[in-house]
């Protein structure tokens, strides 16, 4: 498939918050693993394949819609650098 035939990931269908589920912040739909804990894996260099054996109930799409979480977020926010 071309890259512009490519369907941006839509993390509403993975994400949510909800104020009665770890304090509101921002969690995969269903669960209580939080988007910031698997960004933090991620950053730290755990390999997908490793976190998402701690996790049985992600999928990879969860990844993606995590990383585009990030980015709509930081598209949002004022720049924290400068």
């Amino acid at each position: 498939m071309p890259v512009s035939e490519v369907m941006p990931m839509d993390w509403q269908d993975y994400i949510e918050e909800r104020p009665d589920v770890m304090n509101g912040k921002p969690v995969f739909k269903g669960t209580r693993v939080t988007v910031e804990h698997i960004l933090q894996e991620l950053a730290t260099g755990m390999a997908e394949d490793e976190l998402l054996r701690g996790h049985p109930r992600l999928s990879r799409d969860h990844l993606r819609a995590a990383w585009a979480y990030a980015a709509a977020v930081i598209g949002l926010e004022q720049p924290l650098l400068g």
